[in-house]
């Protein structure tokens, strides 16, 4: 038998072969699928040749599956069931502009940004869910490429020809301390008086910390290696805890500390020669098929105003 063999069977056939199962007759299940009974044989006659093992057992109360056709049934029944789905969810968007949107996003993005754009969408669009998947900048991306969500936004553009990729919202990375700290008070610190203090760093596929090590290597001629990195952390969340605690000094992004500006929890360094910007960009496959709802997702998303950097 070829082990490929499989991936030429047709839906019909599968079809035929859940049919004869819940009609437990040829006959029955031919005149439920609109075919002769030769067709109707011949179906699984085909669909045996194709899985290269005997699917049916043909007895005088009936048919009942051998166990080769127990482990087909049990998967044609899924397919069936998923084409049917397919057939659902398309008639609806055709007919409304609901749906489910899957969107991947990086740290900032998704805690400090999508919120706002979910609830304008929310406003606009009470039948369209969003749902959220927050990773670092390379894991959404591969997330998009995989098919796992539709729709990615992150800290980066990307160069992978599969995908499209279009800035969406501007962003201003910061150098932030807890309250008194000496780089806070100094009024204007220099990018090497920086260095000898502890730094906090993002971890490795941080969108924030690759456009950051590339500022500092094309700017000021440094590698990361140069800063006196005393922990890496896996979210903003826990960067701002860290610096709060006076464990050191970070990067971060503009929008996830707004309030604790505001607030007086945490102060921003002013750094001679640091004046770094990007922006967020949506990402999606180049030919993933949009429908109704990801097209009004996207369109909030270019017009939301994330406020000045």
């Amino acid at each position: 038998m070829n082990d490929r063999m499989l991936r030429f069977v047709t839906l019909q056939q599968l079809e035929a072969l859940v049919f004869l199962v819940e009609e437990r007759s040829f006959s029955k299940a031919a005149r439920r699928m609109r075919l002769t009974q030769p067709s109707m044989s011949k179906h699984i006659k085909n669909l045996e040749a194709l899985s290269g093992a005997p699917l049916i057992n043909r007895e005088r109360s009936g048919i009942s599956l051998t166990p080769e056709g127990v482990v087909l049934f049990n998967y044609a029944r899924r397919i069936l069931r998923l084409r049917d789905e397919a057939e659902e969810k398309i008639a609806l968007a055709r007919l409304n502009i609901a749906g489910n949107v899957y969107a991947g996003a990086s740290t900032i993005p998704s805690t400090y940004i999508l919120p706002g754009v979910i609830t304008e969408l929310a406003r606009s669009h009470p039948e369209i869910r969003v749902h959220v998947i927050t990773g670092d900048t390379e894991s959404v991306i591969q997330m998009v490429l995989a098919g796992q969500v539709e729709i990615g936004i992150v800290g980066l553009d990307t160069q992978d020809r599969r995908l499209v990729s279009e800035p969406v919202w501007h962003d201003e990375l910061v150098l932030v301390s807890k309250p008194g700290h000496p780089l806070s008070t100094c009024g204007r610190a220099t990018m090497e008086t920086v260095l000898g203090h502890p730094f906090v760093m993002r971890e490795k596929g941080s969108g924030t910390r690759k456009v950051f090590e590339r500022y500092v290597s094309d700017v000021f001629g440094l590698g990361i290696d140069r800063f006196h990195v005393v922990a890496e952390m896996g979210s903003t969340e826990a960067v701002k805890e860290s610096v709060m605690a006076g464990l050191g000094v970070s990067v971060v992004s503009i929008h996830s500390i707004r309030r604790e500006l505001s607030s007086g929890v945490l102060a921003r360094i002013q750094v001679e020669g640091m004046d770094i910007h990007r922006s967020f960009h949506l990402v999606r496959r180049r030919h993933s098929v949009r429908l109704p709802h990801h097209d009004a997702f996207i369109e909030v998303c270019r017009a939301y105003d994330v406020g000045g950097g």
